[in-house]
């Protein structure tokens, strides 16, 4: 073989080598998907607006979109068969008439108990209890809640550490190409970071290191060196009596790219003072109250 042909097959091979780098990075969050836009501000109904409708049912989101709010908040855990389903706590015992733990009953089995049984539980003034009894509210597959809103924001955080769910909760935002409707939180880090590895296109809240990383920085004036891995923090106001939630905390990670959404604000005084403060949203009980305070 000459020379030359060596050469030439040796510069096609490392073109086409450079081209399957190139095209073997993962891919990222579009910078279209309004959690990372941070131009707009975001009236986020926790657990569907828990103080309105029964938490985390179809009831509860859709009273919240017939209000107008911008996203959805919920929780997933897996039933004993593999369904992921909305609901906040590892069991049933608060939101239903049922017992026992989510994981352990079939998808069939958790559609015979009634998910607005035990509303409301925010607050005495919410609602007579057992307003929303024998209504036929349930809680639903998380597949039937994106079927019935695909074009509404949701913020979903995995409740489920083992087992894993990371897969299932991947495979079917990718059925369903919401990759840019959605955003995905959890107070465990692994489960996050196995998120991240196995769905790469889908913007993450950060996790509790992260944000706490970040207050530092901000405190010592070196937020220009933070490489942000998530484009969200979904944070309470205050930890403990320290301020989370400060005009520089929400200025300079607004600069670095990063949105803030507080959690969960339920007094108007409150969501104001917030507003003012230029968070990029605000997640509450009462969408209703915050819409109120926010031009439309």
């Amino acid at each position: 073989m000459s020379h030359r042909l060596i050469r030439t097959v040796l510069l096609a091979a490392l073109t086409l080598l450079s081209a399957t780098v190139v095209f073997a990075q993962p891919p990222q969050p579009s910078p279209d998907h309004p959690f990372i836009r941070n131009d707009d501000f975001l009236v986020i109904a926790h657990r569907g607006g828990a103080g309105l409708r029964p938490e985390n049912t179809l009831a509860a989101f859709e009273h919240a979109v017939e209000l107008g709010v911008d996203v959805l908040e919920m929780d997933v855990f897996s039933t004993a068969d593999g369904v992921l389903v909305t609901i906040h706590d590892d069991t049933v015992d608060r939101t239903t008439d049922g017992t026992g733990r989510v994981q352990d009953f079939t998808f069939a089995e958790l559609q015979t108990l009634d998910a607005g049984y035990t509303w409301p539980t925010i607050r005495e003034t919410d609602g007579e209890a057992g307003t929303y009894r024998g209504q036929g509210i349930t809680i639903p597959a998380l597949e039937e809640v994106f079927e019935t809103f695909p074009d509404t924001l949701m913020s979903i955080e995995i409740k489920q550490r083992e087992p894993s769910i990371v897969a299932p909760l991947c495979d079917l935002i990718r059925e369903h190409d919401l990759a840019a409707w959605v955003v995905i939180g959890s107070f465990h880090e692994d489960a996050m970071a196995e998120f991240r590895a196995a769905c790469p296109e889908v913007p993450t809240s950060g996790v509790e290191s992260e944000i706490s990383s970040f207050f530092t920085a901000n405190l010592l004036g070196g937020t220009d060196d933070y490489t942000p891995i998530s484009r969200a923090f979904q944070l309470p106001e205050y930890f403990g009596e320290l301020p989370l939630v400060t005009p520089s905390f929400v200025r300079n990670a607004n600069r670095r790219g990063i949105g803030v959404y507080v959690w969960t604000i339920n007094e108007p005084e409150t969501m104001a003072e917030l507003i003012d403060i230029g968070v990029n949203g605000i997640i509450t009980d009462y969408p209703d109250e915050l819409l109120a305070l926010v031009p439309r």
